[in-house]
């Protein structure tokens, strides 16, 4: 069956995240931090969001809507990181968190990254 807004698993691959992003609009956060956003480049239609703080979740409120059943994803440098930031999101009732394994770099697998997938350069606000 074909990941729909209605029927996504909680772990993607890069792949499946940059087609879900054109096909259904899925919202993708990069949640690594400045330096490494600055050396890589952050994941074509991704927004660069570091998970520190207290308004980290209002800020992914904020990105679906004031939605918490709006799905959406989170990609990291090798899966480790969003994995975690996946756990915490849906114990704060966010019921369609995906986690994108492999991350940008790597891990297991080549990442977004390697697999050629596009990204656009970070420029710090």
């Amino acid at each position: 069956m074909k990941p729909s807004a209605t029927n996504l698993p909680d772990r993607i691959h890069p792949q499946e995240a940059h087609d879900l992003m054109k096909e259904i609009g899925l919202v993708m956060v990069d949640i690594r931090t400045p330096p490494e956003w600055m050396r890589t480049g952050v994941a074509e239609g991704a927004v660069a969001l570091t998970p520190s703080g207290p308004e980290f979740v209002n800020d992914i409120l904020d990105l679906l809507g004031g939605d918490k059943s709006k799905p959406f994803a989170l990609i990291c440098a090798s899966g480790n990181r969003s994995a975690h930031a996946q756990r915490f999101m849906q114990a704060q009732g966010f019921t369609h968190c995906i986690n994108v394994v492999e991350g940008m770099t790597g891990g297991p697998g080549p990442g977004w990254i390697l697999r050629g997938l596009p990204t656009v350069p970070y420029h710090h606000r």
